[in-house]
């Protein structure tokens, strides 16, 4: 056993160890936590920033891109937004842990309950307020967490657990071991996390579509489920019927950040408009200081730029026959992870939601929204696109119970 194994071993051990208490600690604990927990990081910020700021001036002397120091970079407005956002989930009333299902010819009364994992690990990029955001799901889910985050962003990981949420749960009766870091760098630790099902037997996994691919399929092999959280990209039509203030409106709303998954990646404009659309769009993207990535092109069409390390800044473009192709084209060549129609046209618009398939689909709204706490108030483990049955688009806490069926004698 290599020592990146025994250490992730050690850590989903205490995980393991304090999963019975966070379930006895009960709803109000958990709950109080995470309220102890904002107030932390706003009173702490000054050290969560000293921590983190060392991990930023490593990372810019490693030569890290742009794109990519903006996910690892703090502020004082980053974790203002990160308090709020453990606030609202504390507040959030929690659907009911069981629900009456039907009454069987026999009399016997079923019921479907949801229980807690235990233990579910995550592996995710350098960007420490995902540490808080994957952290406080699993905890209102009331289970225990190991996490494995980006080797660039430990340190601001490291002062987000010691920091804040250790003191937070010990101070509110919720085992304090129930937040596991894996200290070791390297992709070893991640391996590691998803060979583990009899400690953890959920391992949440974010990143590029390469690594969650095949830490999914180290995870299939040892039996472990893993909630993959892959590939991304945006995609924006511009109908004929588009209204011009609402291509530059759309354009620049999606654009606001390039290194998150839901940003703009694709532009696709409905051909007969092109002339007409195409340089308000390019002026808007200008304004942006992004470069188009125009017709030839010698990438896929779905090539996400958020990934592409030192390329962040550009948009590919390309021209489509209508609703219907423009909707099988971003379904085609992209994760499925979202798409908004530019439309006047209530036909056109309509038609092109009816024909895509993917995750998130908008009307005259940016693929932005597609986040957990935009569209249901509550912060996420991530975004996921599978096409099967399960949980899909942003995952959040009740997406992380198993179900449990329940049957009684008749009354």
């Amino acid at each position: 056993m290599t020592a990146d194994h025994t250490a992730v071993r050690d850590a989903a051990i205490r995980a393991a160890g304090a999963a019975p208490g966070v379930r006895a600690a009960g709803g109000a604990a958990v709950d109080a936590a995470l309220r102890t927990a904002a107030d932390l990081l706003r009173d702490r910020a000054g050290e969560l920033l000293a921590a983190n700021g060392a991990d930023v001036e490593t990372a810019e002397r490693n030569g890290m891109a742009a794109g990519l120091l903006d996910r690892l970079r703090l502020s004082p407005d980053r974790l203002a937004d990160m308090a709020t956002q453990l606030d609202v989930l504390a507040d959030t009333p929690e659907p009911p842990l069981e629900r009456a299902v039907r009454t069987l010819p026999t009399g016997e009364r079923v019921f479907e309950r949801r229980v807690p994992v235990g233990v579910i690990g995550a592996v995710f990029e350098a960007r420490p307020n995902v540490t808080v955001d994957v952290a406080s799901q699993v905890l209102k889910a009331r289970s225990a967490a190991v996490l494995r985050t980006g080797s660039a962003a430990l340190g601001s990981a490291r002062a987000l657990v010691d920091l804040v949420l250790a003191p937070a749960l010990e101070k509110n009766g919720v085992p304090a071991a129930a937040v596991q870091l894996v200290p070791t760098p390297g992709h070893a630790g991640a391996e590691a996390l998803v060979g583990l099902p009899d400690l953890v037997p959920l391992v949440v996994v974010r990143g590029s579509g390469e690594v969650t691919r095949r830490l999914s399929a180290l995870g299939a092999a040892a039996g472990t489920r893993v909630l993959a959280h892959a590939d991304g990209g945006g995609v924006l039509y511009l109908d004929t019927s588009s209204a011009e203030s609402d291509v530059e409106r759309l354009i620049t709303a999606s654009t606001d950040r390039l290194g998150v998954c839901n940003r703009l990646n694709l532009l696709l404009i409905d051909r007969p408009a092109y002339d007409r659309l195409w340089p308000i769009a390019e002026a808007a993207l200008a304004q942006r200081g992004i470069t188009p990535s125009v017709p030839p092109h010698t990438h896929p069409l779905g090539h996400e730029w958020a990934l592409d390390s030192g390329a962040e800044a550009h948009v590919t473009v390309s021209s489509v026959d209508g609703p219907v192709d423009a909707a099988q084209t971003a379904a085609r060549e992209t994760s499925g992870l979202a798409a908004t129609v530019c439309a006047t046209d209530r036909a056109a618009a309509q038609a092109f939601i009816d024909a895509y398939t993917g995750t998130g689909v908008f009307w005259n709204a940016t693929t932005r929204l597609l986040d957990g706490y935009k569209l249901l108030g509550l912060p996420e483990t991530g975004i996921n696109v599978d096409h099967t049955p399960g949980p899909r688009g942003p995952v959040t806490y009740p997406d992380l119970s198993l179900r449990q069926f329940v049957v009684l004698p008749p009354e």
